[in-house]
């Protein structure tokens, strides 16, 4: 099952975007055995500048089967949840899930009623480099689960 990381505004050279860079090539590398990959990194711009609602059609035209909004007012899944919900929904034959992550003024409501998951990292807000690493490193955690891989430690 492809995985589309889709943002709006693009990172600059940072550690953080060799970190996000790092945990696409782990979960890449794991894609044979857990059918989880590869993650394809897309960021988007609103050139024009008209907001979230342009923002919105820009994630939305993302090709994928099932959509997830990363956004403060969603669900607060354990890594145990969200690797069980991507492992059932590739199970079920799914070929693409694109997680969707808006720019500075968030999801408009719109955008969170027509996807199939909205997740939250907490009530925290946290800047858009910091969430598509949170984001990622999620990721690879459901592969190692998947795989069973000693990565993940519950409790």
């Amino acid at each position: 099952m492809k995985l589309t990381v889709a943002a709006i505004g693009r990172l600059t050279r940072s550690p953080l975007t060799d970190m996000v860079m790092d945990y696409q090539n782990r979960i890449d590398a794991l894609a044979r055995q857990t059918r989880l990959g590869p993650v394809d990194l897309r960021e988007l711009e609103d050139r024009a500048g008209k907001g979230p609602d342009a923002e919105a059609k820009l994630l939305l035209d993302v090709p994928a089967e099932r959509r997830i909004a990363l956004d403060e007012r969603g669900k607060d899944l354990t890594s145990l949840d969200l690797s069980s919900r991507l492992g059932a929904w590739r199970d079920d034959g799914v070929a693409t899930v694109a997680f969707l992550i808006g720019g500075a003024d968030g999801h408009p409501a719109s955008l969170r009623r027509s996807v199939d998951l909205t997740l939250s990292f907490g009530k925290l807000t946290w800047p858009h480099a910091m969430a598509r690493l949170m984001l990622m490193e999620q990721l690879y955690r459901a592969s190692t689960i998947l795989a069973g891989h000693p990565y993940h430690r519950e409790g």
